[in-house]
């Protein structure tokens, strides 16, 4: 299979699943393993590999919520702006403190079975998430212990299979956020770590021969499928929440705890 239409699968998953709360890392392991069963030989993408596919969903999250980070770029003069620029710095430092842990992260990922497991657990946060779903606050109301939940609940999914956007929304709905208002949390307190991630591998990249024009396309193919995951997302969340995503992570964990 030519190189590029790789690049195009990964940046498709990673675009869709890095906002769908359905874990991109998980769906980069198990999509390759599900389509070498059928005759694909589509290698899985490195961490590496993923975390720069992230920078084209980090332009997607950087367009579609340019209003708040145009906000906390005057924040000077902006309280709101500071307000939101305070809870992302604080919840970014917890995910921060875990990255020394990404080559075991890597040895986890090998197994897909794992992933299956991680998958399932993911579908059991947004069951809970679900039922927590019951507060009205908005994200300007935040404060410093909801930063440090959410902060908290954002570095377990550094373990692949645990959907970032999933678990830090379930928190978020937990610290009494409004739902679209804890994925709006979710998605700017994923700029820095997204950022983080794809700009610290990026050498790694490029000193492997891996960084050339199919990464470039399989970025782009990220952000265009991250946008409108963003906006699909959201309305979801208003009509009917996170439970049809908590299915879809246990009965895909499930299959692949059984077939692989």
């Amino acid at each position: 299979m030519p190189a590029v239409l790789p690049a195009i699968t990964w940046g498709l998953v990673q675009g869709l699943t890095e906002f769908l709360p359905i874990s991109s890392s998980g769906h980069l392991v198990i999509i390759p393993a599900y389509l070498e069963k059928f005759g694909f030989d589509v290698a899985p993408p490195s961490l590496a590999v993923s975390a720069v596919l992230h920078l084209g969903t980090l332009a997607a999250v950087l367009i579609y919520f340019r209003k708040d980070v145009m906000r906390v770029l005057r924040l000077r003069s902006d309280s709101q702006g500071r307000t939101i620029a305070v809870l992302v710095a604080v919840g970014s430092i917890p995910a921060i403190i875990g990255l020394p842990l990404k080559d075991s992260l890597e040895t986890f990922a090998q197994t897909v079975s794992n992933i299956g497991w991680t998958l399932m657990a993911t579908g059991v946060i947004l069951v809970i998430g679900q039922r927590l779903a019951t507060g009205a606050r908005q994200l300007v109301d935040g404060r410093l212990p909801d930063a440090v939940w959410v902060g908290i609940a954002q570095a377990f999914a550094l373990i692949p299979g645990i959907s970032r956007s999933g678990i830090t929304i379930s928190t978020g709905n937990g610290r009494k956020f409004e739902p679209t208002q804890a994925a709006r949390f979710s998605f700017l307190l994923g700029i820095p770590a997204i950022a983080g991630a794809g700009i610290i591998s990026l050498p790694d990249v490029i000193e492997s021969g891996e960084f050339g024009p199919e990464l470039i396309v399989g970025m782009v193919v990220a952000g265009l499928s991250g946008y409108f995951a963003i906006a699909f997302l959201l309305a979801t969340l208003k009509r009917v929440g996170l439970m049809p995503f908590a299915a879809y992570c246990l009965a895909v964990g499930l299959l692949t705890v059984i077939v692989f």
